[in-house]
């Protein structure tokens, strides 16, 4: 009898592992027809044929193929790269934090990774993503650690309230000494607005090379954090007992969510909700397994980032709405219906 409930239990596990990977599949296709779309669409639609000619010539030539090669070639593939990069922080840091509200924006990370850009423009007169990377970098990463600490995420203290509050304040105390910078420096103004709007319009390949590596270490720490996020869900004494340190977690988790948002928010500016949106998308056709869960939420978040990219494009044609404004008209009724759960409350 016990040998046939375990049989029947491996059977239905690995039934599910299967239809995970199909539906994982299926969100790259998806995210795939986001990217041809990105391609297409904008200002100027282009055919897909001139699209495919643009990308398989070894020295394309005319408008059409100038626009898909050095506008939204870098462009689509900084929406992949930032938006996968939102997606799996905002999962990370709901897991670490079990906070159903954490993400990168909320949690004072995106203004911290603000602040330290605005003073690397006004210290250093920098104006590109190579002057200013390491700054936004360092700044996501000293908010994450103040908001972890305030909220009592390193100790045994911490609520889902309070570091949902610590994150705001944060925010709001980091987003008023930018504001005072813009104020007292003009030329900090002038640059600095360009890049706080959130958008990836006008960035080229140079930009994505620059923010890929980091990205991708912070993706790979996320991905082999998976298991212990699934035993650290239980509740930190519960972890411990099954071999989990929670202290080093936290530790590689708050270097991921640093590389991961820092390199997304130094490239595309702010970009809110998309760490959100993402992973609750996901938790939703995957349940609570994070082995999964991650996966899902890089996917989707490229998804939603691109679809608000396009959308911007398409709806005031023939000007564009920045993704920064898109994912916010997205992400605020989303961040408002999981406020209202009533079973957030018993958190």
């Amino acid at each position: 009898m016990t040998a046939t409930l375990t049989t029947s239990a491996a059977t239905a596990r690995r039934a599910r592992s299967r239809r995970l990977a199909l539906g994982l599949g299926l969100a790259v296709v998806v995210l795939a027809l986001a990217m041809t779309s990105s391609l297409m669409w904008g200002t100027r639609a282009i055919d897909p044929s001139a699209v495919w000619i643009a990308l398989t010539s070894d020295n394309p030539t005319g408008d059409e193929a100038l626009i898909v090669t050095t506008l939204r070639v870098p462009r689509t593939l900084l929406g992949v790269l930032a938006g996968a990069a939102l997606g799996a922080a905002g999962a990370l840091m709901q897991a670490v934090t079990r906070n159903p509200l954490a993400e990168p924006g909320i949690l004072g990370v995106n203004a911290g990774a603000a602040a330290a850009v605005a003073i690397a423009i006004a210290l250093t007169g920098a104006t590109s993503i190579h002057s200013y990377m390491w700054f936004a970098f360092a700044g996501a990463g000293i908010a994450a650690v103040v908001v972890y600490a305030i909220g009592g995420v390193f100790g045994n203290n911490g609520s889902v309230v309070r570091l949902t509050l610590a994150g705001a304040a944060v925010a709001v105390v980091l987003s008023s000494f930018t504001s005072a910078m813009l104020i007292n420096f003009p030329d900090v103004f002038n640059v600095f607005r360009f890049w706080d709007v959130g958008t990836i319009q006008g960035r080229d390949l140079s930009v994505v090379f620059a923010v890929a590596p980091a990205i991708l270490v912070g993706l790979i720490i996320t991905a082999a954090l998976t298991p212990r996020l699934n035993v650290m869900a239980l509740g930190n004494e519960v972890g411990r007992a099954l071999g989990a340190n929670p202290r080093t977690t936290i530790v590689l988790a708050a270097v991921a969510v640093m590389l991961l948002a820092g390199g997304a928010t130094a490239a595309a500016g702010p970009l809110a909700f998309v760490g959100l949106a993402a992973p609750h998308a996901a938790r939703a056709i995957v349940g609570p397994d994070y082995r999964w869960l991650v996966p899902y939420s890089a996917v989707l978040g490229a998804v939603i980032l691109l679809g608000a990219d396009v959308a911007g494009r398409l709806i005031a044609t023939p000007a564009e709405l920045q993704s920064g404004i898109m994912t916010a008209i997205i992400g605020g009724p989303v961040f408002i219906a999981i406020a209202r759960r009533r079973r957030l409350a018993k958190l």
